[in-house]
């Protein structure tokens, strides 16, 4: 389970990465504005582009698999921490005693 919603998310994340890249900024409009152009600065956008949906639909996927994975390995049985464990002390014999 944990190995199939990890795959989920790494190809969400390469979805969303790419999808992100493949729209064109706020900025660009901005910059066009003071240029002559009839498009306004910080107005509406105007209609939802499906390439928007797509990112808001792949963050919402990526949200709810971390949070399934962060939920899945909190779960799994870990072993004792190392600074649980217990160090063996050598023992100490006569002949490293006298050599102090």
């Amino acid at each position: 389970m944990y190995t199939f919603i990890l795959i989920i998310h790494v190809t969400v994340c390469l979805i969303l990465v790419g999808v992100v890249l493949l729209q064109s900024g706020k900025g660009a409009e901005m910059g066009a504005a003071f240029g002559g152009s009839s498009q306004t600065i910080f107005g509406s956008r105007g209609a939802t582009t499906f390439l928007s949906k797509l990112t808001v639909a792949a963050a919402i996927i990526f949200m709810v698999t971390s949070l399934s994975l962060s939920m899945l390995s909190r779960s799994a049985s870990t072993g004792p921490s190392v600074m649980d464990t217990d160090i063996p002390r050598p023992v100490e014999t006569p002949e490293d005693a006298a050599s102090e």
